[in-house]
């Protein structure tokens, strides 16, 4: 399976793979979800603010993507449950550990993937996503030439999986921790909406969900007085990098009117991240609905991070969301 992903692909295949993913993240295909994500927005933040003192990584920044993808995915208001079960559990396989605990976790993970792959390739066999307004429908639309096959599209929908589940709850959830921490940039936003885009950017610049991947090197690269051998094992370290004093002033300050355009935190160049604009909207919409109707984001405990060397983001976040008074 992971030969398909087009994340850990390069050179033609990766050329390949990339244009066949490519219709389902076109302007187009954005703007038909907009109505989706933004409806979905709105439900949360009401959940919210109507619970009080609550886990916003339960209530909020999990559910927001899952639901998303689901939603663009095709998959039913009544298959969400198991849906969800089955998608953390499958997006748990980057994180493999050559222990006890991380050869059970790899497995069950496995079972869960399996249990996807059943459940796209059935659904791809009764024929209702193929003509829909779904990712997996608009990508059939495209392949005129049927290059796609049930597997590969079930692999596209892993991918989304994988590049746009955790990563965006680290996004989501880093942002309502800042914002708690940082009340008087929160009020900037509330008075400047317009900020909102390049709000996200320095949220993605300042938190950086991806902290980290490992790549191989396909020739000698020279770094400073160093040569790097080619096919050696690099640490690529986004986090780092975003918060440069080369690249940033005052990088370990979030400033929600800063414009970080250069930050890495989507990749770069031939692997800049497919889903990029499908993570902007979420992050956008929430941000919106919060600086319309909250007025203060209040931390009511600790927040926990996740202790992934990779993935950074708070995976307990208590909170409450202090609403606008009724006029």
């Amino acid at each position: 399976m992971v030969a398909d992903l087009v994340v850990v692909t390069d050179g033609e295949q990766h050329s390949r793979l990339r244009k066949q993913v490519q219709p389902a993240f076109t302007k187009g295909a954005l703007d038909s979800w907009r109505n989706i994500i933004d409806k979905l927005a709105a439900g949360l933040v009401d959940d919210m603010i109507a619970a009080g003192n609550c886990d916003a990584v339960q209530r909020l920044t999990m559910p927001m993507p899952l639901r998303v993808i689901a939603a663009i995915l095709g998959v039913p208001e009544s298959d969400i449950a198991d849906f969800r079960r089955w998608s953390d559990d499958s997006t748990q396989l980057i994180n493999f550990t050559p222990t006890v605990s991380g050869v059970v976790s790899t497995a069950r993970s496995m079972r869960a993937a399996v249990a996807l792959r059943r459940y796209f390739l059935k659904h791809l066999a009764d024929g209702h996503l193929k003509g829909s307004d779904t990712v997996l429908g608009r990508l059939l639309q495209h392949s005129t030439d049927g290059a796609l096959t049930d597997n590969q599209l079930f692999y596209i929908a892993i991918l989304l999986l994988i590049a746009g589940n955790e990563t965006t709850t680290n996004l989501l959830g880093g942002m309502l921790h800042t914002y708690a921490e940082e009340p008087d940039q929160y009020d900037m936003i509330r008075d400047k909406p317009d900020l909102i885009p390049q709000a996200i950017e320095e949220h993605v610049r300042y938190t950086s969900p991806i902290q980290n991947l490992y790549r191989y090197t396909r020739a000698d690269y020279r770094v400073g007085d160093v040569t790097i051998p080619s096919g050696s094992r690099v640490l690529m370290s986004f986090g780092a990098a975003n918060r440069d004093p080369l690249a940033f002033d005052d990088p370990n300050t979030f400033r929600a009117d800063r414009n970080p355009r250069s930050h890495v935190g989507f990749g770069y160049g031939p692997h800049l991240c497919l889903g990029a604009p499908l993570a902007r909207m979420e992050a956008q919409a929430v941000l919106r609905e919060l600086v319309d109707r909250v007025t203060r984001i209040e931390m009511t405990g600790p927040t926990t991070w996740s202790t992934n060397s990779s993935l950074r983001g708070p995976i307990h976040l208590p909170v409450v969301l202090h609403a606008k008074s009724a006029t």
